[in-house]
This record gives C-alpha cells, structure tokens and sequence, in this order.
C-alpha cells in the first residue's frame, strides 16, 4: 500500500515538475519562447508572479525529493 501511494505521489510530482519548469520565463529563449511565439504576456513580466512560480517550483521539488528518499528507504527495508 505505502508503495503504491510513494509511487503515484512521485509521478504526480514529476508531471507537475515538469510543468513548473516549463513555465518558467526563459533567459535566453528556449522551450518557453515556444509557446508564447516571442510575444510576452502581462502575467510573464511580473517579479510577483515569477516568485510565486519558483517557490511552488522549490516546493515542489522538495515535496518530489521526499517522496524519492521514502520509496529509497521502502525498497531497503522490504529487502
């Protein structure tokens, strides 16, 4: 049971990891320049909303750390 739910937690927080990571303003126009066609919104030019953005990004990186250091300790001491 705890496997499984260490299991989907991680693939949830992968996907949305990767998400966050996409949606960040890019610095020299890679992935993110893409989506908006080089046209930048008003969402993207506020420090406010960027911040927000990198503290969910760091949160939930941390959140996907945990679970990859909870499926390590499962697997050591199920063997």
């Amino acid at each position: 049971m705890l496997e499984t739910v260490l299991d989907i937690g991680l693939i949830i927080t992968s996907v949305l990891l990767v998400i966050l990571v996409l949606l960040h303003r890019g610095k020299g126009g890679g992935l993110s320049s893409l989506f908006g066609g080089g046209v930048q919104s008003s969402l993207s030019g506020s420090s406010v909303v960027e911040r927000n953005l990198d503290r969910l990004t760091i949160f939930v990186g941390l959140v996907w750390f945990i679970f990859i250091i909870g499926i390590g300790v499962d697997i050591k001491l199920s063997a």
